[in-house]
């Protein structure tokens, strides 16, 4: 089953992403571009990573007291993706890009998402290069997001501590000035930091001659003590191997140290470190610390790091979608090959009679199309978020204002709504399977092993849940709340147009309703403790209706094709999503509109 069709559908038939070579930016590109990208992107996925999903799997990375040990495979599939352009695919024509839609490069990578996403690909890399040439020096762009770009480096985000996860306050990393001429470096104000990182995704491997750190530290006030808060917090750029201004490698390494690996339960191609910065065992000219130049204005560090958390949170949602969707494709495949058992009624009783296969159990077609409203409904999520991104740098500027808004408000959906609906998706693939999914002769454990981390990084679900209620949906007095609300009422008002629909947009006008009475609720005392001690059901509750409203707008469109078995597939899901999903949202919105403060209340003796 190829995941191709599903692509071309929301893209072109959808999202009519091939429109957009009516804009300056793209004037050079058109479908037949477009389909080129994807069948590149198509191929090296079949060919360099979805092979060697399993082997990376069992041959987890070590150190040999020297170097991070990975296989040949991984080496192999990160060059064939720097070389397939995809890590520069967004950027300008001069600085070697292809000026590629945001929406088409995503659409792209959910190709290796889906082959391995514990080889990874380039998510970090591209973050890290694209916060660089948003907030960097013009140095800092050439000499450290270039080279990122065309695959010489990597690079990696540095926030987490073994004391201080989501709480980045807590950040204990320190920079001072290093020397009396910190402000003139060509590659910017020269610091020494010192401290300890925990979590670092691809910290540490051969994979690339440097890998650069983006470094969350802060730099001491007037007084000699750190400034309290997230305030205190400047960005570092920390290169493992010292380089020049013409972006050569010096030949020294900086005093950056590989502490430990983590040993994860899913993701094992990829290597996750804690990494010591200026402990002493790399001196740069015989003193402690390692060498990092300062990025924008101190202070400002957690204002630029959030450029690339949140391209990181789409892209953790993507990934997350992409699992689901390969342990749907798995078990889907298992069902129409699986004899077991015989027919409901009195046929079903003759055990002579063949088995049938079991996609013919109701059952077993319910945790398929399960698989399918959340896999193929969370897909169409990402990708229209990717559409706003598009929209935002390319758009009119209203349109563009529009669009960085409604990503304000969606960007939390887009990270936590897959990487929990789409690990559910993942556990009903090893019920397909019996107790053969329970085994490692089939994909599927292995799917929800590396699924498991989607909840938890770039943000836990409590945290996304107190960025929605909390930020999200108040920021510009709720003005992005209103543009989505527009954006859903216009899709009802379309549907409800339609006889087969009717019922489905009445539906999720009534949730609409019922999420903004919620959100005015659990604020009606104005104190964020009782309004966010249910940030999460809040989240899932707004997630569902955000979903309906994907699903509701492609069925619009599936609508309009011709009779096929893919038009019957999609229509199907969106009818399992608004009669088995959707009504979901009442008892998590129940707590919400109450402020019922049964979590929040409870003493810990209690437990």
């Amino acid at each position: 089953m190829s995941l191709r069709p599903t692509v071309d559908f929301l893209l072109y038939d959808w999202l009519s992403v091939d429109r957009l070579n009516q804009r300056e930016r793209f004037a050079d590109h058109s479908r037949e571009t477009f389909d080129a990208v994807l069948d590149t992107c198509e191929r090296i996925a079949r060919e360099k990573y979805a092979p060697f999903n399993r082997l990376v799997d069992t041959q987890e990375p070590h150190f040999d007291g020297e170097k991070v040990i990975l296989p040949q495979a991984t080496h192999d599939a990160q060059k064939a993706y720097a070389e397939s352009g995809m890590l520069s695919a967004a950027q300008d024509y001069e600085i070697g890009g292809m000026q590629l839609p945001y929406s088409v490069e995503a659409a792209a990578n959910a190709f290796f998402a889906m082959a391995s996403v514990s080889i990874g690909s380039g998510m970090l890399t591209t973050g890290n290069a694209n916060l660089l040439m948003a907030h960097g020096s013009e140095a800092q762009k050439r000499v450290f997001a270039l080279n990122e770009f065309n695959g010489r480096w990597s690079g990696t985000m540095c926030l987490s501590e073994p004391q201080a996860g989501s709480s980045l306050s807590d950040v204990a990393t320190r920079a001072l000035p290093d020397g009396a001429d910190f402000e003139s470096d060509p590659l910017g104000p020269r610091y020494r930091l010192k401290g300890n990182k925990m979590w670092i995704s691809a910290g540490e491997h051969e994979l690339t001659e440097n890998i650069i750190h983006l470094v969350l530290a802060k730099i001491p006030g007037p007084d000699g003590k750190p400034v309290p808060g997230v305030k205190g917090i400047s960005l570092f750029i920390v290169p493992k191997k010292l380089v020049d201004t013409d972006g050569q490698l010096t030949g020294e390494r900086n005093d950056v140290a590989l502490a430990g690996l983590n040993h994860k339960c899913g993701w094992r191609g990829t290597t996750n470190t804690l990494l010591n910065f200026g402990e002493g065992k790399y001196p740069v000219r015989g003193e402690a610390g390692a060498v990092g130049y300062l990025v924008g204005q101190p202070g400002e560090g957690l204002r630029c790091m959030f450029h690339m958390m949140n391209e990181a949170r789409i892209g953790v949602g993507l990934a997350a979608t992409m699992l689901g969707m390969a342990g749907y494709h798995a078990s889907l495949d298992y069902a129409k090959n699986r004899p077991q058992g015989r027919p409901m009624g009195p046929a079903g009783k003759d055990a002579s009679a063949p088995q049938i296969r079991i996609i013919e159990h109701a059952d077993v077609k319910r945790m398929l199309l399960a698989q399918k409203s959340y896999a193929e409904g969370a897909l169409a999520l990402e990708l229209y978020c990717a559409r706003l991104v598009d929209e935002q740098h390319t758009g009119a500027p209203e349109a563009a204002d529009d669009a960085r808004l409604l990503l304000e408000v969606l960007t939390p959906i887009a990270k936590s709504w897959p990487s929990e609906w789409c690990l559910e998706a993942n556990s009903l693939a090893i019920q397909v399977h019996g107790g053969y999914g329970y085994t490692r002769d089939f994909p599927v454990e292995q799917y929800w092993r590396d699924n498991r981390l989607n909840m938890i990084h770039e943000g836990t679900h409590g945290i996304q849940g107190m960025d929605l209620l909390g930020r999200k949906v108040l920021m510009e007095n709720g003005k992005g709340l209103q543009l989505l609300a527009g954006r859903i009422n216009e899709t009802i008002e379309r549907a409800i147009q339609v006889p087969d629909l009717t019922t489905h947009a009445n539906a999720l006008g009534k949730a609409l309703q019922d999420v903004g009475s919620a959100t005015k609720a659990a604020w009606a005392t104005g104190h964020p403790t009782d309004a966010l001690a249910n940030a999460v059901p809040y989240l899932q509750a707004f997630g569902h209706t955000v979903l309906a409203w994907i699903w509701l707008d492609v069925a619009l469109a599936a609508q309009a094709q011709p009779g096929s078995h893919a038009r019957t597939g999609r229509l199907a899901a969106a009818r399992f999503f608004f009669h088995y999903e959707l009504p979901k949202i009442g008892a998590w919105l129940q707590v919400v509109r109450e402020r019922d403060l049964t979590c929040a209340s409870l003493p810990e003796d209690a437990f």
